[in-house]
């Protein structure tokens, strides 16, 4: 293996401020060494930490990378409220009425996430297909 993602780093206009929020959304804390008014603020997490840097120039188009989350002891539609509640904002719902989709949310600057499924949900409307598939084969012999 040559290399591992260190950090993912987001440009920002409150480093602080920012992490405080994803510190929130992950269940995480901002770091010992960080204080509102640093320039740099880093949230660690399992894998990759999200480290925010403050950048003067406000964001001016659509995020090139965003994060993609998957709650992990609450339903999709759970956790898009509590993140609501916590301050993101709904840009787009892409959630069908089987189920499936995503929302794509963004955080108090703007930046674009999207809330996916839970592997519970997921598990749920993959044994849904496999019954339904099977009830259509049974009815097509008969």
């Amino acid at each position: 293996m040559t290399s591992l993602v260190r950090h993912v780093t987001i440009d920002c206009s409150d480093a602080y401020a920012l992490a405080t929020f994803w510190a929130q959304v992950l269940d995480s804390k901002v770091s010992d060494d960080d204080r509102p008014g640093d320039e740099e603020a880093l949230v660690e997490t399992p894998g990759a930490g999200l480290l925010f840097i403050q950048v003067p120039e406000a964001k001016a188009v659509k995020n090139r990378v965003h994060l993609d989350l998957q709650p992990q002891d609450r339903t999709r539609d759970e956790e898009i409220e509590r993140l609501l509640g916590l301050g993101a904002t709904l840009l787009d719902d892409r959630r069908n009425p089987d189920g499936t989709g995503w929302a794509t949310l963004g955080d108090p600057e703007g930046n674009e996430f999207c809330v996916e499924r839970s592997e519970a949900e997921r598990a749920a409307t993959s044994a849904a297909s496999t019954d339904a598939a099977a009830a259509s084969a049974v009815s097509t012999d008969s």
